[in-house]
């Protein structure tokens, strides 16, 4: 990266991403304790009164007439109080407008429209909101598809458009979220008054949580222990004597599709106060950032407005130092010309604790776009990364060419596509025959992806001057059925 760019740009804050429109509202009622009225004697009606009666709510069920099954699906309820099921009151008799007084919600099971235009005007009279069982357009509000880890609960919507969908999300989610995560949410229920009577700082507090669901999520099935309590507690305290420690996290963003994200890179951008983040780092990648995060942009190309490398390494270490966590993103994986190195050293100078998140590098996501493997037994038995140009913007002069020439090697050539044309001729005079396949591909793994296939000796001139994103160069006996 030449000086004379870097020196035209300066580090800037970003607003995170806008939110998309939404359907419908998700939000939870918090029903125990309060009076809930449910009307109808259908399967549909028993299935909800069930569901109510579970949360708490002193359930008022009007069936409106003598019916068996719904007077034994009562008793049944009654009988799990003691899990914390809530009372049920069985009127056998049609609903009247005064049923409404003082519910907090109230559901309904008909299909005559002028039954269900009725049930409308008295919930509206009463200020009570209202769901038609299996009828959208008269719903107020929705059920979901609901996964059951209480106090963790997820619900899954599809604003009654397709609720077979959003049953089979729900059994995937199902399938992937361990039962015992319900223990652990209880005990961070039990356990948050033993935390907030320390009266701990918002950093701090989030830190502990943060290591509680480091343990939860390692350990699922295990159960959450008054010791391990307790260690948090005395973690908190000794933090609370001495200043917030900061921490950077340099986190590999991979080449662009968020689903190649490391679990453990998921996690550090969740939890960051501050995000550094490259141009070559996709928007929908840094969606995934904690939403109170805030965004610096500290981007840098090839070509164009590019930050001085000093003042990012001064930037990371100063928002570190004021106890903040930071997470350094970067395109692809910050080990492979990615300036880590600058940035690690920056924070040892500084005393800054530091971890390192590699991501899949962008030769990796490049080549595996294409459908192949960077080795091969017979054909391709090394695999070398080499940079398009040094810091004076040239190539570097120090490139092994006899290295570049070797018939068994794939070369994979970062931010080169300016001086291919030149890399190419020395190549060739080093021994490389001209008609090696060489693949230039832009935007790698992303939606707009674009590969060029040529022969070494054409591919220079068949690459944009400014292509629309990073490009990557692979040369080599890989592509020789392509």
């Amino acid at each position: 990266m030449s000086s004379e760019n870097e020196s035209t740009r300066t580090p800037g804050k970003t607003a995170p991403g806008r939110i998309d429109p939404l359907a419908t509202l998700p939000v939870f009622f918090k029903l125990k304790g309060r009076k809930v009225l449910l009307i109808g004697a259908s399967e549909g009606a028993r299935w909800k009164a069930e569901l109510l009666a579970a949360t708490g709510a002193h359930l008022t069920w009007v069936t409106g007439g003598e019916d068996t099954e719904c007077a034994e699906f009562a008793e049944g309820i009654a009988a799990r109080h003691a899990e914390g099921f809530g009372p049920v009151t069985l009127l056998a008799r049609p609903w009247e407008p005064g049923d409404f007084a003082q519910a907090a919600i109230a559901i309904a099971d008909g299909e005559d429209e002028a039954e269900i235009a009725a049930f409308e005007a008295a919930a509206m009279a009463a200020g009570v909101p209202l769901n038609v069982i299996d009828n959208p357009p008269h719903c107020a509000f929705q059920f979901g598809a609901i996964v059951n880890r209480s106090p963790l609960v997820v619900s899954i919507s599809t604003d009654g458009a397709v609720p077979v969908l959003g049953q089979a999300i729900r059994a995937k989610i199902e399938s992937i979220l361990p039962a015992g995560l319900a223990a652990w949410a209880k005990a961070a229920r039990d356990w948050r008054p033993f935390v907030q009577a320390r009266k701990p700082g918002f950093a701090q507090r989030r830190r502990l949580w943060e290591r509680f669901t480091t343990q939860a999520l390692s350990n699922p099935d295990a159960v959450p222990s008054e010791t391990f309590r307790d260690d948090l507690i005395a973690q908190l305290a000794a933090e609370s004597t001495k200043p917030t420690a900061g921490f950077v996290s340099l986190v590999g963003a991979g080449p662009g599709d968020p689903e190649l994200l490391t679990l453990k890179a998921v996690r550090a951008l969740q939890a960051a106060d501050v995000v550094l983040y490259d141009d070559l780092v996709s928007p929908q990648v840094l969606e995934l950032a904690r939403r109170e995060a805030e965004r610096m942009a500290v981007g840098k190309k090839g070509y164009g407005p590019a930050c001085k490398q000093s003042d990012i390494n001064k930037l990371i270490v100063e928002v570190a130092l004021e106890g903040k966590r930071v997470v350094r993103l970067k395109g692809g994986d910050p080990l492979i010309f990615g300036r880590a190195t600058e940035e690690i050293d920056a924070c040892r100078a500084a005393g800054v604790a530091y971890e390192m998140i590699p991501g899949i590098s962008a030769a990796q996501g490049a080549v595996a776009s294409l459908g192949l493997s960077l080795t091969e037994r017979v054909h391709a038995r090394r695999v070398q990364f080499l940079t398009g140009h040094g810091e004076d913007g040239k190539i570097p002069k120090d490139i092994n060419w006899p290295a570049i020439a070797d018939p068994q090697v794939t070369t994979v050539l970062y931010m080169g596509h300016k001086t291919l044309t030149e890399f190419a001729a020395r190549a060739f005079a080093a021994g490389l025959p001209e008609d090696t396949p060489a693949c230039a591909i832009i935007n790698a793994t992303r939606p707009e992806q674009e590969e060029i296939r040529a022969p070494l000796k054409r591919l220079g001139a068949l690459i944009p001057e400014r292509p629309d994103g990073p490009v990557l160069i692979v040369i080599g006996s890989i592509l020789r059925d392509r």
